[in-house]
């Protein structure tokens, strides 16, 4: 088994490289790609050392590890870049909210239905709330019919994920794209 020089600690995150590597005997790739065999890990640092570049271990959970022939800072900040490209892409999803009353009138029903239509097609959800004042939680009836309507004209771009439930004074419904 190898020594690992003093002074120097195991890296925390990243690939194992060197004589960090615990695995007694590791598969080779050299700088080309070129599969050199199971080697033992000291013939295959050395190796590694007279190319002028690191063994690192790229697939540690392979039987035996998987190491190549790299140069590791290098390696690392190629890996950082590309975890960094991907966060930039992903396209994480909001829940907009869409406050109505049970009396709502037509037009304004329709502006409404508009900008669920808008937030849907962008991905994200759209929490829908019917607010209740006074006398109407009498009649929660209507909500539920106007909600009831929302699900009908937006079945085709967005499914019901939760379905409406009455908290407190306001009843809610949750609208998730297909």
């Amino acid at each position: 088994m190898t020594r690992r020089p003093l002074g120097q600690i195991p890296p925390k995150n990243g690939p194992r490289y060197n004589e960090f590597i615990a695995s007694p005997k590791v598969r080779v790739i050299d700088e080309e790609g070129e599969n050199l065999g199971v080697m033992l890990t000291a013939e295959a640092i050395e190796a590694a050392a007279e190319v002028g570049l690191d063994l690192v271990e790229v697939s540690p959970n392979a039987d035996p590890p998987v190491c190549k022939f790299l140069d590791v800072g290098k390696y690392k900040y190629e890996a950082q870049k590309k975890a960094n490209a991907a966060r930039k892409t992903q396209k994480t999803q909001e829940i907009k909210e869409i406050k109505m009353r049970p009396n709502i009138d037509d037009h304004d029903f329709d502006v409404k239905m508009k900008k669920v239509f808008d937030f849907l097609e962008e991905g994200d959800k759209v929490k829908m709330t019917m607010r209740f004042r006074g006398r109407e939680m009498s009649h929660t009836q209507l909500g539920l019919n106007v909600l009831q309507r929302v699900a009908e004209m937006t079945a085709e771009v967005a499914k019901v994920e939760a379905h409406p439930r009455t908290e407190g004074r306001q009843m809610l419904m949750v609208l998730a794209p297909k």
